[in-house]
């Protein structure tokens, strides 16, 4: 359990952020090794994935329909290619995995 002190509070604070389900730079830190890579081969990779990162954690925040993300996301369509794809291919298990032992270990 956090202790709210100035630092924590410091620490956790959402300021600065285009909405609260945004990634803070250390947030993106910890994911970004999740990611998977580019395709080889093809034209290279023009979308900014932690955009696409932070239009997931929108509309699960949200609780919102896809064709409600705001337009200041990539386009519904890729975020949505790259939810199921990654779903598909269990990105999202190993990083839950990874992430509750990091905080396993760090609560001993």
């Amino acid at each position: 359990m956090v202790t709210w002190t100035g630092i924590a509070r410091r620490e956790y604070s959402r300021e600065g952020l285009r909405y609260p389900s945004d990634m803070t730079d250390g947030e993106w830190t910890l994911i970004m090794p999740f990611v998977p890579p580019a395709k080889r081969g093809g034209r290279p990779r023009t979308t900014d994935m932690r955009e696409v990162v932070n239009a997931m954690l929108y509309i699960a925040s949200a609780g919102c329909a896809w064709r409600l993300l705001p337009k200041c996301f990539p386009p519904v369509s890729t975020v949505r290619r790259y939810f199921y794809a990654w779903r598909d291919a269990g990105v999202f298990e190993a990083m839950n995995t990874v992430l509750v032992m990091s905080l396993r270990e760090i609560e001993g």
